[in-house]
């Protein structure tokens, strides 16, 4: 057996003791890292070092631990009171307002992980105080960053873009931009009718201060946990959820007091006050949107730094901060990259692709490598798979039989709607950003909606765009 062979079947593996053991998949595919990497790569810890996700690591880190302190001084409060407002109270308006919001933000040239890390957990608290699946919020958030996401001056866009140009293929701008926007909202479209949407629409209006549900009220993000906050809007348990991490069987936060100043009925109808330290907050989630979007900075150091000069300021909010970092997703994700980096050191990567690549029916060679750029772009990079199935298309795109501008689009199309995946960086952004929320569950659905588009939308986005032959 090949030692790409065997590193495959090890990741079904780790799967399968995943779910069926509740065990963390992180811990397990650090492990599979460990004995694959040592005993059938011959890596030494370097090597095998080598593909853990750093950068990630610190967003994760630092955009939850900057938002963990949002939440405990109230500031993610009084936003959802601010988004109500704005739509007149009409809730099933908010989750297009966040497709929107990431759709535009990537479309000028954010990076998709750094619009969802900045949107996500704004429209995810608000989902759990307005009794909004969090599966519907999260999924727009990332869908709407991939329909801005290949603009003609976007960063996923121009990269593509360049490839194309490299490697002397026919191109369209547009066309890509334009698959790319809708096919994702299509995909918004149904998510939005059967994950809850035309109950919100005939919820009608609501006041922020009724929570979206009569007879609840306000329950404070951050209040859940131990203490058993009513209403979470999650699973109608009323029991405030737990940050158990995915398989990991971790802890619940632990509860955040709600000082006075954080209580409804504040001044002008608003429900919640402007202090200080909410102000200062929105200053730093204004300062983090500009330094990545303007300057180029790295969300995860920049946030991290920005929660830091908050902690300083005003210790008492951030006191508990650091413990409601969702640790066990940093561990969940960081581990299954790190085995991913491993499978790309040993080659696996490439030897699936030229496999693909050399059958010898172009439209069977075509669907098959969207599937492998859907597959592989779950856990890994998107754009890094995108990089490298190109180049892989070019002998049979050279044959004049698959147009380019199509399989270009439908290579796009499959490898960025996958990022849904919790084991993905919006994916896994969207885990981490759920305030009170059974994160065991909230995993399973991400993973089994990430499943669901793996296996649909590269047969689909194969036979629209690849098929009748564009370009």
């Amino acid at each position: 057996m090949s030692p790409e062979l065997i590193s495959i079947l090890v990741l079904v593996v780790v799967f399968v003791i995943a779910t069926t053991r509740s065990v963390n998949m992180g811990a397990l595919a650090f492990a599979a890292a460990f004995g694959v990497g040592t005993l059938v790569a011959d890596l030494d810890a370097d090597g095998i070092f080598a593909g853990f996700p750093g950068d990630l690591f610190v967003v994760l880190v630092g955009v939850t631990y900057l938002f963990a302190i949002a939440r405990a001084n109230g500031t993610t409060d009084w936003l959802v009171h601010a988004a109500v407002r704005l739509v007149r109270g009409r809730v099933a308006l908010i989750p297009w307002v966040m497709f929107a919001l990431t759709g535009a933000l990537t479309a000028i040239g954010a990076v998709s992980p750094a619009a969802v890390a900045i949107v996500a957990p704004i429209a995810l608290s608000f989902a759990t105080r307005y009794s909004i699946s969090p599966l519907l919020m999260g999924t727009m958030v990332v869908h709407g960053a991939q329909a801005g996401g290949f603009s003609p001056i976007s960063i996923y866009g121009s990269i593509v873009n360049g490839i194309v140009e490299r490697e002397k293929l026919p191109g369209s701008e547009i066309g890509l931009f334009l698959a790319s926007l809708v096919a994702n909202l299509l995909i918004a479209a149904v998510l939005f009718a059967v994950l809850g949407g035309r109950k919100l629409w005939a919820r009608g209006a609501v006041t922020p201060e009724d929570g979206g549900v009569p007879g609840k009220g306000t329950a404070s993000a951050g209040t859940g946990g131990s203490t058993g906050g009513t209403g979470n809007g999650t699973d109608g348990t009323g029991t405030g959820g737990s940050g158990t991490g995915a398989g990991a069987g971790g802890t619940a936060p632990a509860a955040v007091a709600v000082r006075p100043e954080q209580e409804t009925g504040g001044a002008e109808g608003t429900g919640i006050r402007l202090t200080p330290a909410r102000i200062a907050t929105l200053v730093a989630l204004v300062a983090l949107v500009v330094a990545v979007l303007g300057f180029d900075l790295d969300a995860g150091l920049t946030a991290v730094t920005l929660a830091v000069v908050l902690s300083t300021a005003w210790p008492d909010d951030s006191r508990r901060a650091v413990g409601e970092i969702a640790w066990s997703t940093v561990l969940l994700i960081c581990g299954v990259l790190t085995y991913v980096g491993v499978l790309e050191e040993m080659g696996t990567i490439t030897w699936a692709g030229e496999g693909v690549g050399g059958i010898g029916v172009p439209l069977l060679a075509a669907v098959l490598l969207c599937y492998i750029g859907a597959i592989v772009s779950a856990f890994a990079s998107s754009v890094g798979i995108m990089g490298a199935l190109i180049p892989l298309a070019v002998p049979f795109l050279a044959q004049g039989e698959i147009g380019a501008v199509g399989m270009v689009a439908a290579l796009a199309v499959s490898a960025t709607v996958v990022d849904v995946s919790p084991f993905s960086t919006n994916g896994a952004l969207v885990l981490a950003a759920a305030p009170d929320v059974d994160r065991d569950r909230f995993f399973r659905q991400l993973m089994i909606y990430g499943g669901i588009v793996v296996a649909a939308v590269p047969v689909l986005a194969w036979l629209v765009l690849v098929v009748p032959g564009f370009g």
